[in-house]
């Protein structure tokens, strides 16, 4: 093994261990559970609140950790940390419902899905996102009935009806309490547990107890604080670490305006514990502690090396450093996602470290940011047609937070504006497959409003957002116009090729069939042209789906054409598309068996990854083939399982041209040959059955 790969592992265990010691990771807050509770039986939106540290966030995980029962569709948690933007709360809430959003009113979409829910949601660090989370939660309580609202802040939202908890810090010795009652306190438990995965063996005892309850009391009680302390047994004893934090709190701390006499002593405390902790780190250590606050979604090794090395830190040290952080419980997680490990930094230590950044540090931090994000989209694009499509897939996934950031970056500066616009555009794929529609044109708008001029960058902005807006049900018909009139003008072929695609689109949406082929077919003519293969195969499958019920001869042609070409390359995420696609064209030609086999396949393939739009319209159309078959009870079991979904998505298959007929013939027959209450009651079984039973229910023989 290399001096390298001995370092990696290092770090692994590592945090493997700050995994394990985070695995346990409550304690006490008896009290606090029994009160939210209570509190949530009798009103619908409830905040805790709290000074950064407190355990607002892990109060409420174990909250919802202990009341899935409680509601019938459960509890979800809406992570608003690692998002910047008033108006990507409602898709990050969209997100953690498994909606895919596909109408431009995301908040109406929701209102809907949720309208008759009992269900828990949970809004975690509303802060630094007040007035939106507020707005929010007001209309979604307003539009709703059952729903129920968790939501944590350093401060109430102020809405209408809301109930505001305080958490308190863990509860700390008394003066004149004995060896056992001390090991008793919360705020000790912590820090034995925490300092036991530092020291193996430690425990309170007569010889330490002392000490010990003078520590808790002097960190006010502060979880986060307590687990930053334990931290520094590995190098001295509780003694020693008393005496350190009674130098380091004797000094005043930084007020950040919190109100409250109480509040603000504990947040100065937490503020000194975190002062106390970056000053024990080495120079090395604090730059990167630094610069790796500018991660919102956590990082890898290889990325920390790629962005935050230069003004004093070498790209060869990045490893090591890594490894003292983590030490130091500055970076934790170690989150596997297949590709690798990512270490985080929890909220209130990564706000810390972007205070302490230097002005010239943040400048030349924010270019290779925003670089290295640039040329990440770039070559993990999953809309290009090869045999990684889903690896790229995962790969984004994570690092989407951190693209956010970069996105931010550019559209906070004009002149970096046409590469924030880029670089959302090239995500059009991502944001359509991830269900992320609003997001998507959110950037794409914002993007396209500081790049007024005529630009291949607004071209390509304006063809990403009118290809999204269509499958929102909007037809955009003004923007594929001044796309094409602006390749035109601009006279670059990838310009024209992709305006011609979005013209095609928006002609078939309104029905005209060989004004949209036309376009179409010049879009195909012009990406092969240019070698862009993938873009040809994002031609062909708008031309087999749009097309469908209107010339479904030529639709299939398409569509085996793709299937060819996808099969040709082994790109298997398109390969699925086209299978569908050309499935549509073939219930259309009135080939069922053909339209049976299609769906069952991809069905198979997208079970594997998570795309529910997909499978939505995949046992929809299977609900179709039962009913040709005769298997009428079949059939009405899988439209109740595609109606969950389709409720799921705030969507119908009323909505879409190529849905909307064999739907009600199918519906209608099913009810005729079954009887109204045996059709109602195979549509109630199949909306009980759940996403993976639909699934296996669906792959069955038939």
């Amino acid at each position: 093994m290399s001096v390298q790969d001995e370092i990696r592992s290092g770090l692994d265990s590592s945090a493997a261990e700050q995994r394990q010691a985070d695995a346990p990771g409550f304690v006490g807050r008896r009290h606090e559970i029994a009160q939210v509770r209570r509190i949530l039986a009798q009103t619908r939106l409830l905040t805790l609140t709290g000074v950064g540290g407190v355990g607002k966030t892990r109060l409420a995980r174990r909250v919802s950790e202990l009341l899935p029962r409680k509601y019938r569709e459960g509890v979800r948690l809406v992570e608003l940390a690692t998002i910047d933007e008033e108006d990507l709360v409602a898709p990050a809430v969209a997100a953690a419902l498994g909606i895919h959003d596909r109408t431009p009113d995301l908040v109406a979409q929701l209102i809907e899905h949720l309208a008759d829910k009992q269900l828990l949601l949970v809004l975690d660090n509303c802060e630094h996102l007040l007035g939106a989370c507020a707005r929010l939660a007001q209309q979604l309580l307003h539009g709703t009935s059952r729903l129920q609202i968790l939501a944590t802040s350093r401060q109430s939202l102020g809405v209408y009806g809301e109930r505001v908890l305080p958490v308190p810090s863990l509860p700390t010795p008394q003066p004149g309490d004995g060896t056992r009652d001390i090991a008793r306190r919360d705020a000790v438990r912590l820090f034995t547990e925490r300092a036991a995965t530092i020291r193996p063996g430690f425990h309170v005892d007569t010889a330490n107890a002392r000490a010990v309850a003078r520590l808790a009391r002097r960190l006010d009680g502060i979880p986060l604080a307590i687990e930053l302390a334990a931290v520094r047994l590995r190098t001295t004893s509780v003694e020693d670490l008393v005496n350190e934090l009674d130098e380091r709190l004797e000094a005043p701390a930084l007020s950040t305006g919190e109100v409250g006499p109480g509040t603000l002593a504990r947040h100065q405390t937490l503020r000194a514990t975190m002062e106390w902790s970056f000053g024990l780190c080495s120079p090395g250590e604090r730059r990167l502690w630094e610069r790796l606050s500018m991660f919102a979604g956590g990082v890898d090794v290889e990325t920390a090396e790629a962005v935050c090395p230069g003004q004093g830190l070498a790209r060869e040290d990045v490893l090591d450093l890594m490894m003292g952080l983590v030490d130091k419980s500055i970076l934790c997680g170690a989150e596997q996602h297949g590709l690798g490990a990512r270490h985080r930094m929890l909220e209130t230590i990564r706000a810390y470290g972007r205070e302490q950044l230097p002005p010239a540090d943040a400048e030349a931090l924010r270019e290779r940011f925003i670089d290295h994000y640039r040329r990440l989209v770039e070559r993990v694009r999953v809309d290009r047609l090869e045999p990684d499509q889903i690896d790229r897939l995962r790969m984004l996934k994570p690092e989407l937070p951190n693209v956010r950031v970069a996105l931010d970056l550019c559209l906070g500066r004009p002149g970096d504006a046409p590469a924030g616009l880029e670089i959302a555009a090239e995500l059009w794929s991502t944001w359509l497959v991830t269900g992320a529609l609003s997001e998507g044109r959110y950037w794409l708008k914002r993007g396209l409003a500081l790049v007024p001029g005529p630009s291949v960058a607004r071209a390509m902005g304006l063809w990403a957002d009118g290809l999204l807006a269509h499958y929102q049900g909007d037809a955009a018909a003004a923007g594929a116009r001044e796309c094409l009139a602006l390749a035109r003008q601009l006279g670059d072929e990838k310009a024209l090729a992709f305006a011609a695609q979005l013209s095609g689109v928006a002609a078939l949406c309104e029905g005209d069939v060989e004004g949209g082929l036309a376009f179409l077919e010049e879009a195909r003519t012009r990406h092969w042209a240019r070698g862009d293969t993938g873009a040809v195969a994002v031609t062909l499958y708008l031309a087999a789906l749009f097309a469908a019920t209107m010339s479904p001869d030529r639709a299939a042609g398409y569509g085996e054409e793709l299937v060819t070409l996808c099969e040709r390359r082994n790109a298997t995420l398109f390969r699925a598309y086209a299978l569908y696609a050309l499935g549509m064209a073939r219930w259309e030609q009135g080939d069922w068996r053909q339209t049976e086999a299609r769906m069952r396949e991809v069905v198979a393939f997208w079970s594997g990854t998570e795309d529910r739009w997909g499978l939505t319209q995949c046992l929809e159309a299977l609900a179709w083939t039962a009913g040709v078959r005769g298997r009428y009870e079949r059939a009405a079991r899988l439209l109740g399982a595609a109606h969950l979904l389709w409720e799921a998505a705030a969507s119908s298959p009323t909505r879409l041209r190529y849905q909307a007929r064999s739907h009600q013939e199918c519906a209608e027959r099913a009810r005729r040959e079954l009887g109204a209450q045996a059709f109602t009651a195979a549509f109630r079984d199949g909306t009980r059955l759940g996403l993976a039973r639909a699934v296996a229910y669906a792959l069955e023989d038939p």
